[in-house]
């Protein structure tokens, strides 16, 4: 027996010691096949812009790809490839950089956000040319800052006017005999229209309207500027859908050419009179946010949190904004004496409205010891508006989608469909009238039904004060522009949900005068992983979603994360945007 533990042992120990020499190769070997050689840019290098790259809000580590299609690992974030656009004016190393305008997956205020650095680039009187095989509309819309834009000539433009078209489910719960027992506040709010109608109903249809133009008219304003035409004309050439072929979109002076992608480089190689194409330096974004330093020091910290995603109550979520990470995150920041300002970047539709009043609560407190100040991307509505309300200042977009302050709940029943569908029947034993409520094995009964609506209605008047003390207005006031009505950034501002129209880089710059900082260094939370964590975790969850879209398709993704989403708004109180968009701009 002696002899079994002794051997049994020895080979548990031999096994430990080769799992951790294991690991520490494996770490090595990556370490190794990661490693870059140091970039250098050339004199006369143009710097290219791949708007069809979906740019995060955080910098993020790709090794995955890196490992598999040799890039340079690092995705740089939006507000570093603003930083190093603005970099790029006065880099002498760069004579003028290159669009490549496509398809645009990023949001029209992340949109926007580049194209006004772009216009910043263009005072340096350096060049920008953009071209794309198909130009979508969002492409365009950062494609039309260029000097001259080109088109394939089998290609074109995308110009048939803005779209948002909503899924709704109320003809197959119908049908499936589900009922979804919706309980809600606030007559714009349409998050759960979906459930309750086949339709928009008016008032979703007259906020979605206003909304959508106010993007539009942003959009055709910004063309008539840059390409010297009229908005009518832009808009006649959408209503009458004239723009249908590459040399309908040169007709009209939409492009200024139609060529090949050798084409565009030898215009390119021209204009920085290169004596061949190929010689000319293209230098992406990875490889250029990898030979520049663009990092700020100062004796002052500004603390820049991202919150980006669904708001969720619990523990760490990699895609979201969950409560119990976010609530430490924001005492750690506020107990950290070197730290003097805060910006909160949010990009969010919103979720559970007790998460946001959790991470409310942690912005009320931090801004007692240190400035506070929001800045908005693509989406700080519902939820988001939520934890954006309290902070000293609050910047946003022009074309943020913002404001929807109002409150829901769904609470299913999926009795007849068990029964009548399934043949699945339920029955309990309880010990007070209303345990085990809510439930969806029954419909509820008027006295619950009271009970849920009181708890949407004690959360819209909770929502509205907090909106009303942080904005200084009355919660009459503020329930005239509240019902869960969307508003862009231009309206919002207009209405006074928020303070200023400006991007990230503005929030930072009010935030470090609000600190009476001379110098200062930028910190990001939440804070990056190590290596092995960004390898493990990343690499799971890149294979897995790739693995997915590869299987059902990016449109049938994203109805099964959007389902994933209705499963956790079900029996409690959400503030949070409608989920269903088919097409949208």
């Amino acid at each position: 027996m002696n002899q079994f533990f002794k051997t049994f042992f020895a080979n548990l120990l031999a096994l430990v010691v080769f799992t951790i020499l294991g690991v520490v190769l494996l770490f090595v070997i990556i370490s190794a096949l990661t490693k870059k050689p140091d970039i250098v840019i050339p004199n006369n290098s143009v710097l290219v812009i791949d708007i069809s790259e979906s740019f995060p809000e955080q910098a993020t580590e790709d090794f995955l790809g890196d490992l598999l299609n040799n890039k340079k690992g690092k995705i740089p974030s939006l507000s570093n490839v603003i930083a190093l656009i603005h970099y790029a004016k006065a880099d002498q190393k760069i004579a003028g950089i290159y669009i490549k305008c496509q398809e645009n997956p990023n949001g029209f205020a992340a949109s926007e956000e580049l194209r006004n650095a772009l216009l910043d680039f263009k005072t340096s009187k350096k060049f920008i040319v953009a071209s794309g095989e198909t130009i979508s509309q969002k492409g365009y819309w950062i494609a039309n800052v260029a000097d001259q834009i080109y088109s394939n000539p089998q290609g074109g433009i995308e110009w048939d006017g803005f779209s948002y078209e909503s899924m709704y489910f109320k003809g197959l719960l119908d049908k499936l005999e589900i009922q979804p027992q919706v309980f809600y506040a606030g007559k714009f709010k349409s998050a759960t229209e979906p459930f309750r109608f086949s339709q928009m109903s008016p008032e979703n249809k007259l906020q979605t309207s206003v909304w959508l133009n106010g993007i539009y008219n942003s959009f055709i304003a910004g063309t008539a500027q840059q390409r010297k035409l009229s908005q009518d004309s832009l808009k006649s050439l959408s209503d009458k859908g004239m723009v249908q072929t590459p040399h309908d979109a040169l007709k009209f002076h939409l492009v200024d050419g139609l060529l090949y992608d050798d084409e565009v480089k030898a215009a390119i190689a021209n204009k920085t009179k290169t004596d061949k194409p190929e010689n000319v330096s293209f230098v992406n974004m990875s490889d250029y946010a990898a030979a520049t330093n663009i990092s700020l020091k100062g004796p002052g910290k500004i603390a820049v949190i991202y919150a980006d995603g669904d708001i969720n109550m619990g523990k760490k979520d990699k895609n979201g904004i969950a409560s119990d990470e976010y609530r430490t995150l924001l005492q750690t920041i506020r107990n950290d004496q070197s730290i003097s300002g805060v910006v909160l970047r949010i990009n969010s539709p919103g979720g559970s409205a007790l998460a946001s009043d959790i991470i409310w609560r942690e912005i009320e407190i931090l801004k007692k010891t240190k400035p506070v100040v929001v800045s908005m991307g693509n989406y700080a509505a519902s939820g988001g508006y939520y934890i954006a309300c309290n902070a000293d200042s609050i910047f946003a977009n022009a074309n943020t989608i913002t404001g929807s302050i109002g409150v829901f709940s769904v609470i299913p029943n999926f009795g007849n469909f068990m029964k009548n569908k399934l043949g699945i029947t339920y029955d309990a034993v309880k010990t007070s009238t209303y345990a085990g409520v809510p439930t969806t094995s029954r419909a509820l009964n008027l006295a619950e039904q009271k009970m849920v609506q009181s708890g949407v209605d004690s959360t819209y008047l909770t929502f509205k004060t907090r909106v009303a003390i942080g904005r200084k207005k009355s919660v009459a006031y503020i329930d005239s522009i509240a019902q869960g009505r969307v508003w862009t950034g231009t309206d919002a501002l207009k209405v006074g949900l928020v303070d200023k129209i400006g991007g990230l880089n503005d929030a930072i710059a009010s935030a470090v005068k609000m600190a009476k900082l001379n110098g200062y260094t930028i910190v990001e939370y939440p804070e990056k992983k190590s290596l092995l964590e960004d390898i493990f975790s990343d690499t799971k969850d890149k294979v897995q979603l790739d693995g997915m879209k590869e299987f059902v398709g990016f449109e049938s993704l994203d109805l099964l994360q959007q389902f994933k989403s209705i499963k956790q708004m079900m029996g409690q109180p959400q503030t949070r945007l409608p989920i269903f968009a088919a097409k949208h701009p």
